[in-house]
């Protein structure tokens, strides 16, 4: 099929095609029954993991390919499997997928790495429209999602993820697995949105405060928060967070409250 159809992975796309049967089907078995509702797959590329969905009883997949190469190819594939494969041209990053199929929704894919945090970031947004993600990152960016306070990957990308979601580290692939080989090792990962965010907080305002506080990770908070505007002191001491603590330090309750706190104070100088 890749050579049908002139399919060779072309870098500017960030595709790596992973074509082992076993792998894509491990991948598939990861994200729980498909029978039911819309499975979700960003960049099958020749379909690998495609086929593998299919194989194993997806009711209904969504194909999202911006390569009309890849698009070409799937046809054969949506011939094969009648009524249950649909194919959507177009960017992800353009695209809505809260709205595209029937619930449950969920995503399963094999993400381009250069867009991969932002695809998820897009997702997490609307996290209540899903029931689940199994999604394949570079490991740096996997351990990340992962991470918890105190370790040198936790930022504000592993605040998000467990404030929204339960966030399980499942395997790795190694590099030789792709075609053609990435740089890196990748690592599947399963994010399972919580029934209500670990901790109460608004969205804007928890971005806000992250950003601030891990912009200068190494700073103690009384001097990484001065960039927000309001009283440091007063801020910190309604979050109930020392003013020496650093970023690293505080949990994803801690930076729920100080969202709260943020918002507070930012209403009342208005």
């Amino acid at each position: 099929m890749i050579a049908r159809h002139g399919l060779q992975a072309r870098r500017a796309l960030g595709q790596h095609f992973l074509l082992d049967l076993n792998l894509t089907r491990r991948i598939a078995r990861a994200a729980g029954p498909l029978d039911a509702g819309t499975t979700i797959e960003i960049g099958p590329g020749p379909g690998g993991l495609t086929r593998a969905l299919l194989e194993l009883g997806a009711a209904h997949v969504i194909a999202i390919e911006r390569d009309a190469r890849a698009v070409a190819a799937l046809g054969e594939l949506a011939a094969a499997y009648p009524g249950r494969l649909e194919i959507v041209e177009g960017d992800a990053l353009e695209l809505d997928a809260a709205r595209l199929g029937a619930a449950p929704r969920r995503i399963v894919a094999n993400l381009p790495y250069n867009i991969s945090t932002a695809l998820l970031v897009r997702w997490l947004e609307r996290s209540e429209a899903f029931e689940g993600f199994t999604l394949m990152f570079q490991r740096e960016v996997a351990e990340r999602l992962a991470a918890r306070p105190r370790s040198k990957a936790y930022g504000r990308l592993s605040v998000l993820a467990a404030w929204l979601c339960e966030v399980e580290l499942l395997f790795n692939i190694a590099r030789e697995a792709f075609v053609p080989p990435p740089k890196v090792v990748s690592t599947v990962v399963r994010l399972t949105p919580r029934p209500a965010p670990l901790a109460p907080a608004e969205r804007e305002a928890l971005a806000v405060v992250t950003a601030a506080a891990f912009g200068q990770r190494r700073k103690m908070l009384r001097t990484s928060l001065k960039s927000l505007g309001v009283d440091t002191a007063v801020l910190l001491e309604r979050s109930g967070l020392a003013p020496t603590a650093r970023a690293e330090e505080i949990s994803v309750a801690g930076f729920a409250a100080l969202a709260r706190a943020y918002r507070e104070l930012r209403g009342e100088s208005v």
